[in-house]
């Protein structure tokens, strides 16, 4: 297949564009805008990919009509990775994210109804963000979804959503693909809008389309420069600086950290098998882990000398818990993750330490979102 990867020069892009080159037997074209955001001022772009005969790379913005009519050009598949994908960021650059997420899609889509093209296939990057909260259960109601948590809740220290019908405590459990979408983030919005965009497009045009929801996903490669997103990439940072390591809330708001390796999986499956066609499937490891167990993870594997603290700040738009339920994607795919937490973590500091030390830009980040009355 001939195919395009929007946003194949960032951390999901690149190794799916490695993982596809390994046998030989398809051509990549990847298109990027190389934003400094994610890339630094001065991008730099992975020697790897350089030395692969097969694989074109155009730089480019997704926003740009006549730039990405001219990438779809004789490809017969989409992977569309490109978007903006910070959750605080997006509450105050709303149509900025608006433009890049959901316009950009839909300019995708209307550049295929409008031209000729070979376009067969299309996979989407989204994310379980467009659930909000996740799936919990109440002994007396069974499954539920609770909505976003109020500020006046966050204000009192009220983390832990209640049965939306009793009031009374609920557990959390995997979140299945058919759990009710609930966006609690403009970010998140626009990724629930992309999802829409995609199927009902798809369908019309008579192109098969899969819908991906990734959960917190991990890696060697990830960006080390970008405060808004990536837990993992902000911690490591501070600890290797000897910087306190704030944890919001208690700590022990949860999240499914699913490493790349086994995103790469999910997205081949998706766009290689006709079983994909048409679902909309979680990608993740399916276990919940808590943010204060990850960062003292970190903290051992950098041989950190500060531990977590915990300050029961919070920020509007984070969501409790949420991890998926992966009955669909191993029923009609097949897929497995394969990579443990505790190997990945452990191949993650490992190429944390062979990078050159990034600036911290978190308190920046933070001091942004308490001017905007977005964080306590």
């Amino acid at each position: 297949m001939n195919i395009l990867i929007t946003g194949g020069l960032g951390f999901i892009g690149t190794n799916l564009a490695l993982s596809l080159n390994n046998g030989k037997q398809h051509k990549i074209r990847i298109f990027d805008n190389l934003s400094p955001q994610i890339h630094g001022v001065i991008p730099v772009i992975d020697h790897r990919m350089m030395d692969m005969g097969n694989v074109e790379i155009v730089r480019g913005d997704v926003s740009d009509r006549n730039g990405l009519t001219a990438a779809l050009d004789g490809m017969d598949a989409v992977v569309h990775l490109a978007a903006e994908t910070g959750t605080a960021q997006s509450m105050y650059q709303i149509a900025h994210y608006n433009n890049i997420n959901s316009q950009a899609t839909a300019q995708l889509l209307d550049i295929l109804a409008n031209t000729l093209h070979s376009i067969k296939k299309i996979v989407l990057a989204s994310s379980r963000s467009i659930y909000g909260e996740g799936a919990y259960n109440c002994k007396a109601h069974g499954l539920v979804y609770p909505g976003a948590r109020s500020a006046t809740q966050l204000k009192s220290h009220q983390w832990n959503p209640v049965c939306p019908h009793c009031g009374n405590a609920i557990s959390t459990v995997p979140t299945p693909e058919l759990a009710r979408p609930s966006p609690a983030s403009i970010y998140a919005a626009t990724k629930y809008a992309q999802e829409d965009l995609i199927r009902i497009a798809g369908d019309s045009l008579g192109i098969g389309t899969a819908i991906l929801r990734f959960q917190n996903v991990y890696g060697a490669g990830q960006s080390l420069n970008n405060p808004y997103t990536g837990i993992l990439s902000i911690f490591s940072t501070r600890i290797r600086r000897g910087m306190s390591l704030p944890i919001f809330e208690d700590g022990l708001e949860s999240r499914d950290f699913v490493h790349v390796k086994d995103i790469v999986q999910a997205i081949e499956l998706a766009l290689l098998m006709e079983e994909a066609n048409g679902g909309t499937f979680n990608v993740g490891a399916g276990e919940p882990t808590s943010v204060l167990e990850i960062a003292n993870m970190l903290v051992d594997a950098f041989d950190g000398k500060v531990r977590p603290e915990v300050t029961g700040q919070y920020r509007l738009g984070d969501i409790r818990h949420c991890y998926a339920d992966l009955t669909q994607i191993k029923a009609k795919l097949k897929f497995e993750p394969k990579i443990s937490l505790t190997s990945g973590m452990e191949e993650f500091a490992s190429w944390v330490l062979s990078q050159p030390l990034p600036e911290d830009g978190l308190d920046k980040a933070n001091a942004e979102l308490k001017k905007r009355k977005m964080m306590s």
